[in-house]
């Protein structure tokens, strides 16, 4: 995985976080580049892995899957001996270490009830290294927060990658399991390969790639570490807003763009928001000048990111852990 990028690179990358599955030929288009210098460069991008591929599917079309987002404090000496063990869990979507180097950041999409219980009444009480931890489920994700492209695309940019206007969710089919199995692994997988994992011609898999994503059942991704996209301030805001305006607010803060991800959860803070920001003057002006107008919110905690473990599902390649 790079270290750095050039703003060419940095555009084709933040095109394809806005659009993961996106011909070379609409990103050249989008960006004004030639589709042989697309190609070109984002082969190299993948090849290195500097830029992933995959899908996350959504909790609320899934009625056996319960996400949960969880705060665990544990012994600082131990820390990244967990995070590596949470990483390592088929159930874990992010694993990020935050604070002074002593708390992880989680998000798990727990099978059903007995598989929570074991978690939280099991797993982690076993866990020497774990003192203490909350749990916070999720309610509802906002979406539009998914559109983070860094500040390197235009609104004119983004109004050629615009996705088509979602629909209902379709009604579940028995090849949903391989498509899905499929794109976790790699979201760009041809729709040929795509029809052979699945038992159906490619039209069949990409008319049904298309209903699961419009439905809302699928989300396609690009992971990238976003620091080469110029982002070097992470952080987790854990919002306490009033009932009345949690909708409001939510909404709000899901459309600006430095906030990558919002969710309304259970648990005294009921607003999560992730957002990643040019620096640590950004996070500040964002605090004060987006998060201190809004009238509804009566606390926040913030927590930095310090390292990341975990996103989309796919364990970093090098993560940037203290000490490593």
């Amino acid at each position: 995985m790079r270290q750095t990028l050039d703003e060419t690179d940095r555009r084709i990358a933040a095109a394809l976080l806005t659009s993961p599955r996106a011909s070379w030929r609409e990103v050249g288009l989008c960006l004004g580049l030639s589709e042989r210098t697309v190609v070109r460069r984002v082969k190299a991008l993948y090849a290195d892995g500097t830029l992933r591929a995959t899908a996350v599917r959504n909790p609320a079309r899934f009625p056996n899957l319960i996400p949960i987002a969880l705060r665990i404090r544990c012994r600082p000496n131990k820390i990244r001996q967990v995070a590596h063990a949470l990483a390592r869990r088929s159930d874990t979507v992010w694993v990020d270490i935050f604070g002074g180097g002593d708390e992880i950041s989680t998000i798990f999409f727990l099978d059903g009830p007995d598989t929570r219980n074991n978690l939280l009444l099991r797993d982690l009480p076993a866990t020497n290294s774990v003192d203490s931890w909350t749990a916070h489920t999720l309610l509802r994700v906002f979406p539009t927060a998914f559109r983070w492209t860094a500040g390197l695309l235009s609104p004119q940019d983004l109004a050629q990658l615009d996705p088509k206007p979602p629909t209902a969710p379709p009604a579940p089919l028995g090849i949903d399991t391989a498509l899905i199995a499929a794109l976790t692994e790699d979201g760009r997988t041809t729709y040929t390969e795509l029809a052979r994992r699945a038992g159906t011609t490619a039209l069949t898999a990409r008319r049904r790639l298309d209903a699961l994503v419009r439905g809302q059942v699928l989300r396609l991704a690009t992971e990238v570490d976003l620091a080469l996209l110029g982002a070097h301030a992470e952080a987790l805001l854990w919002i306490t807003v009033r009932p009345g305006a949690l909708q409001e607010t939510a909404l709000t803060l899901s459309a600006h763009p430095q906030v990558r991800f919002t969710a309304a959860t259970t648990g005294p803070a009921n607003l999560l928001v992730a957002l990643a920001a040019t620096d640590f003057d950004a996070l500040y002006t964002f605090l004060t000048a987006t998060i201190g107008p809004l009238d509804g919110i009566t606390a926040i905690d913030t927590t930095p990111l310090l390292a990341t473990v975990k996103r989309t599902g796919l364990i970093r390649h090098s993560p940037q852990d203290p000490g490593s």
